[in-house]
């Protein structure tokens, strides 16, 4: 009788000690897949679209935008560029399995199978087509759509494993924020964001270039023809220059057009001539002779990150003043 009692009395404790042990490890699984699939949407690739999308609504309301819209436009726009991501991380499984820089990525680790991957690619590009369409308008759904489109289709399958021009061309996905950003408030496209556009355009080639002069050897491994796997590091620097004071030149354009105050143009001169002065360091080193981490490629690299941070930044501030 007393040996029945005391098990009795120690059945729910043991219960319960089963059951905490199973809460933490659910949670942890939970934690595991929830971080699987949001890796798969590249959030920090998405960090610089949307630093292209908010300011440009900022600018097309001449103030604040209503921000149950920037919300909307947002969310839409991460969804969207979360979705393109994870196509091509399916798209590119085997690239990614060859190159270090990759190959802690989901599927190459096979946290999440290819097929569970193209399914979460469909319904967050879906959900991003509902929620831009019925938050915004229809034209920024669109818009957002094409720009996934392209980068599945015309840069993932056609152009990145084909042509060191993969990077010009293929960018063109990345460009198509501030449209959607414009577009969402004012309904329409106009010059201001086709400006913006252009700027991220030219930005674009000088900062995958430099990423694929530090990495080129993984880019080679990866079979893929970066512009600095198949050039020699000088002509790499050198166009890497040419786009890099072209950009510049180009967000300048945004002053007349937009009638910016004096924030902005003075923000573009000072962000790009720095811009420009890595460019030019970066050139020098590779013309010395210097070849991969040692001609110091990512100083640039991030360098541009913040570039075109700091340019939008004032895009978004310009309008507020006085």
């Amino acid at each position: 009788m007393t040996h029945d009692t005391t098990s009795s009395m120690r059945a729910p404790k043991t219960l319960s000690t089963d059951a905490a042990a199973s809460g933490p490890a659910s949670m942890t699984t939970f934690k595991a897949r929830f971080d699987a699939y949001l890796a798969l949407t590249k959030p920090r690739v998405i960090e610089l679209l949307l630093v292209s999308t908010l300011p440009v609504m900022f600018l097309a309301s001449r103030g604040l935008p209503d921000w149950r819209l920037a919300l909307a436009t947002l969310i839409g726009g991460y969804l969207a560029a979360g979705s393109a991501n994870t196509f091509n991380c399916v798209i590119d499984a085997d690239i990614d399995e060859k190159m270090r820089r990759t190959r802690r990525r989901p599927l190459p680790r096979h946290t999440v199978a290819p097929r569970n991957a193209l399914v979460f690619g469909i319904l967050i590009g879906v959900a991003a087509t509902l929620i831009l369409g019925l938050g915004a308008n229809w034209l920024s759904a669109g818009l957002a759509l094409a720009a996934n489109l392209f980068y599945v289709f015309i840069y993932s399958l056609l152009l990145k494993r084909r042509t060191w021009q993969n990077t010009i061309w293929g960018g063109i996905a990345g460009c198509f924020p501030p449209l959607i950003g414009w577009t969402a408030v004012t309904g329409r496209v106009g010059w201001e964001p086709l400006v913006l556009f252009l700027l991220v355009f030219f930005w674009t080639p000088p900062h995958t270039w430099a990423l694929g002069l530090r990495y080129r050897e993984d880019y080679a491994a990866g079979g893929v023809p970066m512009l600095p796997v198949v050039r020699d590091a000088p002509a790499v620097a050198t166009q890497i220059l040419v786009y890099t004071v072209v950009a510049v030149l180009t967000s300048l354009v945004l002053w007349p057009v937009a009638q910016m105050n004096w924030l902005y143009p003075a923000v573009c001169v000072v962000a790009g001539a720095i811009f420009m002065w890595e460019a030019v360091q970066l050139l020098r080193r590779a013309r010395a002779g210097l070849r991969d981490a040692q001609l110091k490629p990512m100083r640039l690299f991030h360098w541009s990150n913040t570039y075109l941070s700091l340019v939008f930044l004032a895009v978004a501030i310009d309008p507020l003043l006085p």
